[in-house]
């Protein structure tokens, strides 16, 4: 169960990174920083805690 969820959170960090790349490259985002601060940080607790909870699945 656990390592589903954390693919599952894997998933979601790589679709937040590319919602963010790609918004970008449609729409030119002006002082759209913050929108690199927020998917960054997202995209990096989707991966940490994903790839922790298929770590200990798998001991």
């Amino acid at each position: 169960m656990k390592k589903e969820f954390g693919k599952w959170l894997m998933d979601i960090a790589k679709y937040v990174v590319t919602g963010v790349l790609l918004s970008s490259l449609i729409r030119d985002i002006g002082d759209g920083w913050w929108i690199y601060v927020v998917g960054g940080i997202i995209a990096s607790l989707c991966l940490f805690f994903g790839s922790r909870l298929i770590k200990t699945e798998e001991r």
